[in-house]
């Protein structure tokens, strides 16, 4: 594969970087080694660097030659609550109870090889904003960062960003416009009733019969509700209620996810889990209380950023290895708040099938270091066609 020369001549030096990262995970907000191993190399790379932003957030600054125009490249940076289960590969977490399961020290370290290619030539015109981000897995990083004045500090035209997908071949790249990766919402409903012995039930009123009930009926908004050609996706996955083999809860609390791509759909499948909760349990007898709460948008990519972001892609992996046409994930992702705030486009770089075969998310996953110099010649070659001299 056409990797940039001087990238690939210091891939060694990246799979240290990113195995020592991934030795020492941090969870979200908490990066605070992991930030000054970033700010310490983007430094030595002599790129300017600002810290403090969404609390453990890394900007670095590099300009070329004269230019107006700016461009920003995210990276993201936190560990997961996850036990390590590669207990023979020699950079396993030193954290126990904290991973690199979704491959955001591959992120990082990728990110930093362009950095240093692209301080070593300024082979473009204008400015990059390196976006090394907190805090993605569940925390809202990305919205702390845009939030805290972001692109005010930084005014980026556009925004890039990248994620490992196991399973995708290594040397291949996907990306397409729109939807990328779904919005994601969650609720709680709390269902009251009224306690009772187990052996009398008559003298109460059992929520957890409520609570079954309401569990089945939601499964049919996305089937008898969203238009089938939509996507759509409501998942109950907790349930909480009672404490003892004879005694009949007053409340019993479910809650869950809902995954969809497009605004209507969402506002549908809302409204659907209120009226089906609220009528099932007053049928019942009993109550129920709805609290939805959005967590992320949809990860949104526009046309012509997504153009580039695949010229760039086909000319570091070859444009047979570039695919349009994989179907977006129902699983979500913080750097839409970025893309609600600047155009930009968000790719998938293949993985393999990774340590163990396993998907994100897995003890057993680690990243595959491999792909190192292509995630790092795709930063690099997309800011030099992005920002080119004379463009």
């Amino acid at each position: 594969m056409p990797v940039i020369n001087r990238i690939a001549a210091i891939h060694d030096e990246m799979t240290a970087w990113r195995r020592d990262i991934h030795a020492h995970p941090e969870l979200g907000f908490e990066e605070e080694r992991t930030a000054g191993v970033v700010a310490e190399k983007l430094d030595s790379f002599g790129i300017r660097v600002h810290r403090g932003l969404a609390k453990t957030g890394v900007v670095g600054v590099l300009e070329g030659a004269p230019g107006e125009r700016a461009i920003a490249l995210r990276a993201d940076m936190d560990a997961l609550p996850i036990l390590e289960g590669n207990e023979d590969a020699d950079h396993r977490s030193r954290n126990d109870g904290t991973m690199h399961a979704c491959g955001h020290d591959g992120h990082t370290t990728m990110l930093l090889g362009a950095a240093r290619y692209l301080a070593e030539t300024r082979n473009f015109a204008g400015t990059v904003y390196f976006v090394f981000q907190p805090a993605e897995e569940g925390l809202g990083g990305g919205e702390a960062m845009v939030n805290e004045g972001l692109f005010e500090r930084f005014p980026a035209e556009a925004v890039y960003g990248m994620h490992n997908w196991p399973g995708l071949p290594a040397g291949e790249i996907a990306v397409r416009t729109g939807p990328m990766m779904a919005a994601c919402d969650e609720f709680t409903i709390t269902v009251e009733g009224t306690g009772a012995h187990g052996a009398m039930p008559h003298l109460g009123l059992d929520p957890i019969v409520a609570a079954a009930q309401i569990v089945t009926a939601l499964q049919s908004i996305v089937a008898r509700n969203v238009d089938p050609l939509e996507a759509g996706v409501v998942s109950v996955t907790k349930i909480h209620g009672g404490d003892a083999f004879n005694v009949i809860p007053q409340a019993v609390e479910l809650a869950g996810t809902v995954r969809t791509f497009k605004p209507a759909v969402r506002d549908l499948i809302a409204g659907g889990i209120q009226r089906i909760a609220e009528s099932t349990a007053a049928a019942l007898g009993a109550t129920a209380t709805v609290n939805l709460e959005g967590r992320f948008p949809a990860t949104v990519n526009t046309a012509d950023e997504t153009d580039r972001a695949e010229a760039a892609a086909a000319a570091v992996v070859g444009a047979a290895n570039v695919h349009r046409d994989l179907a977006p994930c129902m699983g979500s992702e913080d750097f839409a708040y970025m893309l609600h705030a600047r155009p930009g486009s968000y790719i998938w770089i293949g993985n393999g099938l990774g340590a163990g075969g396993c998907f994100l998310h897995n003890p057993g996953y680690d990243f595959n270091d491999e792909i190192l110099p292509i995630g790092a010649s795709y930063w690099a070659t997309l800011v030099e066609r992005e920002l080119a001299k004379g463009g």
